[in-house]
């Protein structure tokens, strides 16, 4: 089996790593149309495939690749691809699950693209190409019908299946990591860790994981309960390159938890807040330099290793955050006793 990409492990040791901002954010932006979703491709479909987001990399691959390109510019060592509901589960909503491979395979050759272009102007702004598998609209920990508990809309195998078939595609297209993003149910989480492993296995390509989960409130928890310390050993096993927190919350609301993670998890850890908590119209209006300077707290307090921005964040984000973290030192990633721990809702550690 080939290695890892030993070259970004290197990097994370020295320097603090910075992940790009919103893609969401970017194509509202650009305010599009009903016909630049469909484009060419899907001209005189009857199905109406705006908000689809990652069909862009088939409709629109220039307007992909140039928000890629704007993020790069503005400091990001790492982008994701546009692929975060690129799977069959969440491309039913829009009668394209046959479009998949297709979406996937162009999400990571236009951000392929945009890093190559930008390493070959500037060599020294080494970057990597993360392929991005989001959460998926479906729950395998939760029953959606009240009146029946054990009921699940999806199970296991179907969900492992889904994720393997857009990481395929996305390892064909020349990613350099996988980023399992937004977790708020840990049991999905472990079926995109499998589809990895197997496809891995299969194919004899290893790349870097990154897990990044979602506290849904500020009761501390994922939406299915857990606290950071139980998500964190339910998931080290698998034995990622970055554990860390995404969306939901802003960088201010965000610190107690990512506190508590970057003390417990030993490995390297990544987080990147939404630009605040949202407005009443569902907006996000915290400055990039308000962002960035709750950021560079946690960069001095040792927290992080990789940070970036979720929702409402932009190229200016970004670059402010490049400049907040620059020439700080990265979290040293702590070592621990040996000793069983176990989580349900709550971690459980065994000791001697």
């Amino acid at each position: 089996m080939t290695q890892e990409r030993p070259e970004i492990t290197l990097a994370l040791a020295e320097r603090i790593l910075v992940l790009d901002g919103a893609m969401g954010t970017e194509i509202q932006a650009l305010k599009l149309e009903t016909v630049d979703y469909h484009g060419k491709h899907f001209e005189g479909l009857a199905q109406d495939l705006t908000g689809n987001n990652d069909i862009l990399n088939l409709t629109a691959p220039d307007a992909i690749r140039d928000i890629h390109t704007s993020y790069l510019e503005a400091g990001a060592d790492i982008i994701a691809t546009n692929t975060f509901n690129a799977t069959t589960i969440s491309q039913a909503d829009y009668g394209m699950e046959d479009y998949v491979d297709a979406i996937n395979l162009e999400g990571a050759r236009v951000a392929r693209e945009a890093c190559d272009a930008m390493m070959a102007r500037d060599p020294d702004h080494v970057c990597w190409v993360a392929g991005a598998i989001g959460p998926t609209n479906r729950t395998t920990s939760i029953s959606p019908d009240v009146n029946d508990p054990g009921y699940r809309a999806i199970t296991f195998d179907t969900l492992k299946d889904a994720y393997k078939q857009a990481a395929c595609s996305l390892l064909s297209g020349g990613v350099d990591l996988f980023l399992i993003e937004t977790i708020f149910d840990t049991l999905n989480a472990k079926c995109a860790i499998f589809a990895l492993e197997e496809l891995f296995d299969e194919t004899g390509e290893r790349r870097p994981v990154m897990i990044s989960g979602t506290i849904t409130d500020r009761s501390g928890r994922t939406l299915t309960g857990q606290t950071p310390e139980a998500f964190w050993n339910s998931l080290r096993h698998a034995s990622p390159l970055t554990i860390g927190l995404n969306c939901s919350l802003g960088a201010n609301e965000m610190r107690p938890y990512l506190a508590d993670l970057s003390r417990m998890a030993d490995t390297f850890v990544c987080a990147y807040p939404n630009a605040g908590l949202p407005n009443e119209f569902g907006e996000y209006d915290e400055e990039a330099e308000t962002t960035a300077g709750f950021v560079r707290e946690w960069a001095e307090e040792g927290f992080v290793n990789i940070v970036g921005g979720c929702c409402g964040t932009t190229p200016a984000h970004i670059a402010a955050l490049h400049n907040a973290v620059e020439g700080l030192p990265p979290r040293e990633v702590p070592t621990r006793e040996p000793a069983m721990r176990l989580s349900g809702l709550e971690p459980f550690t065994v000791t001697v």
